[in-house]
């Protein structure tokens, strides 16, 4: 096991010194990770400790190159941050990639070796699942460190928390859509799901059981069939993001939302379970200047940090699924706040994560 930076080209894609958004952003701390036995390649990124411990999942994700991987790492890492602090969470944000291929890279032994970096951290960095990865993963990363969350409910976690966060983009889409459509919300609406995965397929489940009509696309055939399978009046599409819904909701990876995507956008709402949804923050102004209510992700999104968090604090599932459906009343104050100020909605967001960290600074 080592602890090595990976390659030396640096020079556009670096840590310091960055020309993109991100040069500003303040990570506290980057950990380059490698083990040669295993194949494993990893980057913890550690945003933002104001709050407490950097908690965040870890994805497995067969990136091109490792300025790809950084880069995504950085910018996960530092939503995770304006997730906890927009859920009111005592926690900080951070994010882990592994580079690779999950289906064929993947091995026990790997993820041990990883768990062992994390333990190098001491605690400043908490693990729980994200793309690539699952709560079996956790329980063998759990082999060599403690410091993961997430773990399945016979190895003393809370299992899998693709519910939790669909629930909470759910709770969070349906606010929204009553701000803008009246009291039956979702009812009778045409929602366009971007990705079929462990979040998007429970998020499709509870549309339908609201009433709300679904157009699903992804990608990945066997989802699209486990789709279909699960749910007769489900359409699916090679595409949503241009289809004529009225809410287009994100579950899938980042950045689908550019100057292009939102000029040909039908939808009056946005709002799914995708980090990182805007390609730039100007994207955000784009939206508000056509209308388009967009949820920002980091606060939709939430509802597996919530889950996964809450193990810390022992908190019952009860305790649990009232703080997800918070989620909805906090999306309505974001909402009413950027009319009420003629503001974006991802500018009154960031206001009350600005404020929370601001206040625990302070109080230091």
């Amino acid at each position: 096991m080592s602890v090595d930076v990976l390659t030396h080209d640096v020079s556009p894609d670096r840590v310091f010194d960055r020309t993109d958004e991100l040069a500003d952003a303040g990570h506290e701390q980057v950990v380059f990770c490698r083990d040669v036995e295993t194949g494993l390649r990893a980057i913890i990124s550690i945003h933002d400790t104001t709050l407490g411990p950097a908690l965040g999942g870890t994805r497995f994700f067969p990136y091109r190159s490792e300025a790809e991987a950084l880069t995504d790492g950085l910018r996960l890492a530092q939503g995770m941050t304006f997730k906890a602090a927009a859920a009111g969470m005592p926690l900080g944000g951070g994010k882990a990639v592994i580079i690779g291929d999950p289906r064929t890279l993947k091995t026990p032994e790997l993820l041990r070796a990883y768990g062992r970096f994390i333990d190098t951290l001491g605690g400043r960095y908490i693990s729980a699942a994200d793309v690539g990865t699952t709560s079996d993963d956790l329980d063998v990363i759990g082999q060599s460190t403690r410091h993961i969350v997430g773990r399945t409910t016979a190895a003393g976690g809370s299992g899998d928390s693709g519910f939790s966060t669909a629930y909470g983009v759910f709770c969070a889409m349906q606010a929204a859509a009553r701000l803008t459509w009246g009291a039956d919300g979702l009812t009778g609406r045409t929602v366009g799901v971007e990705g079929a995965g462990k979040v998007g397929v429970h998020l499709i489940g509870l549309l339908a059981e609201q009433g709300a009509s679904v157009v699903v696309s992804d990608p990945y055939g066997p989802a699209l069939d486990r789709v279909r399978d699960l749910y007769d009046d489900v359409r699916t599409a090679d595409s949503v993001i241009d289809l004529p819904v009225d809410v287009y909701a994100p579950c899938a990876l980042g950045a689908t939302l550019t100057p292009a995507t939102v000029a040909a956008l039908s939808a009056q709402v946005v709002c799914g379970a995708a980090n990182n949804q805007l390609l730039t923050t100007e994207v955000g102004e784009a939206l508000r200047h056509r209308g388009i209510t967009w949820v920002p992700d980091f606060v939709a999104n939430a509802g597996g940090l919530i889950q996964v968090g809450s193990e810390l604090q022992d908190k019952t599932e009860e305790q649990v699924l009232a703080g997800v459906e918070r989620i909805g009343t906090t999306v309505s104050e974001i909402l009413t706040t950027a009319t009420d100020h003629d503001v974006s909605t991802s500018a009154a967001a960031l206001a009350v994560v600005r404020s929370r960290l601001d206040a625990a600074r302070t109080g230091r």
